[in-house]
């Protein structure tokens, strides 16, 4: 008697596994980040470290440019000894190099800059991501314009999330 119970339970299972269908979700992650005001503030604070980099990059290029022009004067000037004309050369190396490592060193903190800046927006929009889905009963939500093909029965939750974030 228990064994026949058990193989009609065994059998029903998966009958209804199959009769609760799956509820797959889409999402433009990008659209929502893009249009969130942290992350326009992010922008803005990002666009001002690389115009205040951009401007002290442009003073050690012109210095560097001064130094060349008179580096190039005295290289013309047959009375002017090679020591001098070597040394204002150097002068000129060392400028350079220390714009292309001011450069370098710059590029990286804006990355680092935007990377801190992004990472609680990012934690913000997948909680809300997160949050809708539990409270629709999503099995599983996709980026949007990942999949080649998307069923109708496939829901958008993007106006949601973004309902979700107070964003219109």
């Amino acid at each position: 008697m228990i064994k026949k119970i058990l193989v009609a339970i065994a059998v029903a299972l998966p009958m209804l596994a199959v009769a609760q269908s799956p509820k797959f979700g889409v999402v433009s992650a990008e659209e929502i980040f893009a249009a969130m005001p942290e992350s326009k503030t992010a922008q803005e604070q990002i666009a001002a470290s690389s115009k205040q980099y951009e401007d002290e990059y442009a003073k050690l290029n012109e210095e560097m440019q001064k130094k060349f022009s008179e580096y190039q004067a005295l290289r013309d000037d047959a009375s002017t000894p090679q020591s001098i004309k070597d040394r204002r050369l150097q002068e000129v190396q060392e400028l350079d190099q220390k714009a292309q490592q001011f450069l370098a060193t710059a590029q990286q903190d804006l990355q680092r800059q935007s990377a801190q800046l992004q990472q609680p927006i990012q934690e913000k929009l997948m909680k809300a991501i997160q949050e809708v889905s539990a409270n629709g009963n999503f099995t599983m939500v996709f980026p949007a314009g990942v999949a080649i093909y998307t069923a109708t029965d496939v829901i958008d939750i993007t106006a949601q999330v973004k309902a979700a974030l107070g964003i219109k």
